[in-house]
């Protein structure tokens, strides 16, 4: 049976427009056909898991088991006594099959069986529902629209990661007929908008590009002592960073395209990031759904652990610690590496050093005009751009391989 990867090629998109088409049928006359869409998302995610990736289709079902009954049962704990330690046990519980996988290669060279293609995306979901049942702003939730809410299949790969309430609200009400043939018009727009970045611009910087300017630095990297630093590594820094956000965001795009004609208006997860003035618009604009995820679910919740137990005297030293764990467990996220850990720290340290300066700027007599904003989106670009160098793994094989 033939494996189906989510956007990989062009015939993916016909075979789901075309599955989809009495989908939108209905819904353009304000009718959502939830069994039809049900068995067309259930046909596609068992084509991402089909031959040599049958052992993650398993893995997927049992995750999938684990994470309702913890759902259900602490929905049940929530309606009770609401202790503080049971609910974070059960935050550590949702998190424990992708802490698994992530920390598997530190010790294994195999992967992990429990790995599959989105874990990381569904473990966002879990806990957020968990942690919105704590808080009481998801009331009630059942076994099935949580796992239609979880196995969403436009966004089961890579994101975008939306929320319960918001997905819940969509799914449960077909749009007007007005709306829908706009979201379809936007939809269209965006899938092509992703066959430009993806398919153009991202085999551009990332096929043809990206291995010319590496090897030309991988060439130089006796150069500054042995650091390897030269115009080549700037170039595959720049070339890199162009590579990343139009494959990542042309793969977003496919998302929320596919996601439009659903009828579900899936948020986005890009705004023009490279336009951005510091380091803290830049995680506005960058991956928004998982920035905001962060801010919403680390961020803030370190901030008020800290101020509500008194640990630090100062509101601005609070915020500094919170962004220093918030982005430390980002880099821990994407893997056990010390490169996606300095990504992290990195981060952390730009955001921190971004606050003090606009504090002092607030008590200055700075010019704010069009020639310091264009200096602050140059200044902010190159720190992002540098990061994704730490980011791309690169300089561990021309520094230790």
């Amino acid at each position: 049976m033939p494996n189906l990867q989510p956007y990989a090629n062009p015939m993916y998109f016909v075979i789901i427009v075309v599955l989809l088409l009495p989908l939108m049928i209905a819904l353009a006359r304000g009718t959502r056909l939830k069994i039809y869409e049900t068995i067309v998302s259930a046909v596609f995610i068992f084509l991402m898991f089909t031959g040599a990736k049958w052992h993650e289709g398993v893995a997927l079902i049992v995750y999938c088991i684990w994470q309702v009954a913890l759902v259900l049962l602490y929905q049940r704990e929530r309606h009770g006594k609401n202790r503080t330690g049971v609910f974070y046990t059960f935050v550590i519980l949702a998190i424990l099959p992708l802490a698994i996988v992530k920390l598997t290669p530190v010790f294994d060279p195999v992967p992990s069986l429990l790995g599959f293609l989105g874990i990381s995306y569904l473990t966002f979901k879990s806990v957020q529902v968990i942690m919105e049942l704590r808080d009481g702003t998801i009331k009630e939730i059942s076994a099935w629209p949580f796992l239609r809410f979880l196995l969403f299949m436009p966004t089961i790969s890579s994101g975008p990661i939306d929320r319960y309430r918001r997905f819940t609200k969509d799914y449960d009400k077909a749009p007007e007929h007005d709306d829908y043939m706009d979201m379809v018009a936007t939809g269209i727009h965006y899938m092509f908008l992703g066959f430009l970045y993806k398919f153009i611009l991202g085999y551009l910087f990332g096929s043809i590009m990206l291995p010319q300017v590496g090897a030309a630095a991988m060439a130089a990297r006796g150069a500054s002592g042995g650091l390897g630093l030269s115009w080549a590594l700037v170039g595959y820094m720049y070339v890199y960073s162009m590579y990343l956000f139009f494959d990542f965001a042309g793969y977003s795009l496919f998302a929320v395209s596919i996601s439009y004609l659903m009828g579900i208006r899936t948020p986005m997860n890009f705004n023009k990031p490279f336009i951005a003035g510091n380091i803290k618009d830049f995680w506005n604009r960058w991956h928004m759904s998982l920035s905001f995820w962060f801010r919403d679910f680390v961020f803030m919740r370190v901030t008020f652990y800290i101020m509500k137990h008194r640990l630090i005297k100062k509101r601005v030293h609070v915020s500094q610690v919170a962004y220093l764990i918030n982005f430390l467990i980002m880099g821990f996220w994407h893997g056990v590496t010390w490169y996606y850990i300095v990504y992290g720290l990195f981060h952390a340290g730009a955001i921190i050093i971004n606050d003090i300066w606009l504090r002092k700027k607030k008590k200055s007599n700075l010019p704010s005009n069009q020639w310091t904003k264009a200096l602050a989106i140059f200044i902010t670009f190159n720190v992002v751009c540098f990061s994704f160098l730490i980011f791309s793994g690169f300089l561990d094989t021309l520094w230790f391989h």
